[in-house]
């Protein structure tokens, strides 16, 4: 999908129309260190997952490994609009999902 760099769009900003420069950001987000799945837990670094017995979620792995069983194959894009007035930037949440986004 084809995103032109710039187009006129209303600033809230400004209270007006003006040209804005069109960038494309990534929606991904990096997990807590925290949160229950995050790379670096705190029972992990007590060093809870070794020892004899049921290790639970540190335990064995099934037979297809997690990665392999991803169902979508594009990542939806967010656009982030910068006046070029007032220079300040405005997101758009709505995300949208293409194989390929590149600016004209």
């Amino acid at each position: 999908m084809k995103i032109p760099k710039t187009t006129n769009r209303f600033c809230p900003y400004c209270n007006k129309k003006t040209e804005h420069k069109i960038k494309i950001v990534g929606t991904g987000f990096s997990r807590g260190t925290m949160t229950r799945g995050g790379g670096r837990t705190r029972a992990k670094l007590r060093g809870l997952a070794r020892g004899i017995g049921n290790l639970g979620k540190w335990g064995s792995k099934p037979a297809q490994a997690k990665h392999k069983r991803k169902s979508k194959t594009t990542k939806k894009t967010n656009i982030m609009y910068t006046c070029q007035v007032c220079k300040k930037s405005k997101y758009q949440k709505k995300g949208k999902r293409a194989g390929k986004v590149m600016q004209e």
